[in-house]
């Protein structure tokens, strides 16, 4: 793959095998969410990125160098929503960013309640699967604040295919989290830096259980650049529901994974 930002690599996935999946997830934690399993192709992955890039840019007015601030867990929304501010040439920001001009969150509050940050504008994300309005977790609302876009509701509406007006450059800064900040380009090189760190082969098939969220965009980035994909696990935080270490071998063995990215002692190795 010689993508030179994280866009042109998911491009360069829909025009390898549009129809191959190469994001399985799992929802093994705790709440309402637990035991799903989505899978997404490159296309329909591309799909949900070109929709939520044209809710930032038609409905909220974001440009190329604005700063989207993802207060998500890691969470296949989360991916999405990641390629689609980078497709804008905007930086993904993770947490409350006082520079930010939009919060895509599961966790809304009224503007007046939103400590700490600027941001004129809220994207509400529900993280349930099958959403078609606002569903709270258990910390969000149960009503939205006024204002606040409820993306179940609208991101349905907006275009499958996304043409940005100011074509995002490698050079472009990309993502602001804790340890700094990476432009466009520079995030893919570490992405394939990573792959060739752990000796992922080409079209790996990566089990993705660390959590937080830069981590674990990297590590999507990082398998995808191989030509490969990944499945990424929402664990539970409870010991009595964490899957035993037999049922997690037949889990990476049906969607036969290769390879493993998480915290040490997480059962996602392979032999």
């Amino acid at each position: 793959m010689s993508a030179s930002t994280p866009a042109h690599l998911l491009a360069e996935l829909v025009a390898q095998d549009g129809t191959r999946p190469r994001l399985t997830w799992y929802d093994d934690a705790d709440g309402p969410t637990r035991g799903e399993r989505i899978e997404l192709s490159a296309r329909v992955l591309a799909t949900w990125t070109a929709k939520a890039a044209n809710l930032l840019v038609d409905d909220l007015g974001v440009e190329r160098g604005d700063v989207v601030a993802l207060d998500l867990p890691a969470h296949w929304r989360t991916t999405y929503w990641a390629l689609a501010v980078w497709r804008v040439g905007a930086v993904v920001s993770l947490g409350d960013d006082p520079a930010a001009a939009v919060r895509v969150t599961a966790t809304p509050t009224a503007p007046t309640g939103l400590a700490g940050t600027t941001a004129a504008q809220q994207v509400a994300v529900s993280l349930p699967a099958l959403a078609r309005r606002w569903t709270p977790t258990d910390r969000g609302p149960a009503d939205l604040p006024a204002g606040v876009v409820d993306e179940a509701a609208d991101l349905a509406s907006h275009p499958d295919v996304f043409v940005p007006y100011d074509e995002p450059e490698p050079d472009d800064p990309a993502l602001r989290h804790a340890g700094g900040e990476w432009a466009a380009g520079g995030l893919v090189d570490a992405a394939r830096g990573l792959a060739t760190e752990r000796g992922w082969p080409p079209g790996a098939r990566v089990a993705v259980t660390a959590q937080d969220v830069d981590d674990v965009l990297l590590a999507l980035l990082a398998a995808w650049s191989t030509g490969g994909s990944a499945v990424l696990v929402r664990p539970s935080s409870d010991a009595a529901t964490i899957p035993e270490p037999v049922a997690l071998q037949a889990r990476w063995d049906a969607e036969r994974v290769t390879s493993a990215y998480g915290p040490p002692g997480r059962p996602a190795s392979r032999p």
